[in-house]
């Protein structure tokens, strides 16, 4: 075994200035992944007869109340992870444990890529077309709860994170209705993940190193080393 550990040649290893392993792949997977919802939506409110960018207008106004929107749920958020209560506890956890080690060092050009996406990917499909679907066919109350809940059903992380998720979804919704503009739920949801996001990746732990979830190689350990029982 001693042949293949001379594989492990340290010009080829990273050094310790450079990104994690993986994180350029995490950041494009999460900006594809989330920027696809927005095909999807297109594809999926032809099919269902709702196209979402029926519902999307310019408006400056709109916008800035969008932005004005996003104040009180990520005040809500930071105070949860200020003081974490009962099972919210779990959302402070998840935020230090998993996804702040899983985006480290990212860029702001990355936060801003990936809340953008975000933000529109999501509002395109959720709000433009699975609330106003079932707004449609069963009402506007019941789409609203509705198209909630699938909001938090597909971000099952934890039952706590669905339940803000949920909640979240609600407050996205009734912009939507109150506005009647798929803009301002677009810039409150991509404005609230942006600012959460520089807080925990950029702001909160600046200068001080974040452990990476992907262990390092070392080029003094042989390869039957890794990944053993």
């Amino acid at each position: 075994m001693e042949k293949r550990s001379d594989l492990m040649d340290s010009d080829v290893l990273m050094g310790p200035d450079d990104d994690p392993p993986g994180h350029d792949v995490i950041v494009l997977f999460a900006v594809f992944f989330e920027g696809g919802l927005a095909p999807l939506a297109l594809l999926m409110g032809w099919w269902f007869g709702h196209t979402p960018l029926l519902h999307f207008t310019w408006s400056v106004s709109d916008a800035w109340i969008g932005a004005a929107a996003a104040i009180p749920p990520v005040l809500c958020f930071l105070a949860m992870l200020r003081w974490p209560l009962g099972p919210f506890a779990k959302l402070k956890t998840f935020c230090e444990q998993e996804f702040v080690p899983l985006l480290a060092n990212s860029s702001w050009a990355d936060i801003v890529l990936i809340a953008l996406s975000a933000g529109v990917g999501e509002e395109m499909l959720f709000r433009g077309v699975f609330q106003s679907a079932l707004s449609a066919s069963t009402g506007v109350a019941s789409g609203l709860v509705i198209s909630s809940l699938l909001f938090g059903m597909l971000h099952p992380i934890s039952v706590p994170y669905a339940l803000v998720t949920f909640a979240m979804g609600m407050y996205l919704g009734g912009l939507f209705l109150f506005t009647s503009n798929l803009l301002t739920a677009m810039v409150t949801h991509g404005l609230y993940d942006f600012i959460l996001m520089a807080y925990l990746l950029r702001i909160k732990n600046f200068g001080r190193p974040v452990s990476n979830p992907i262990a390092e190689v070392d080029s003094d350990r042989k390869i039957d080393d890794y990944g053993g029982p």
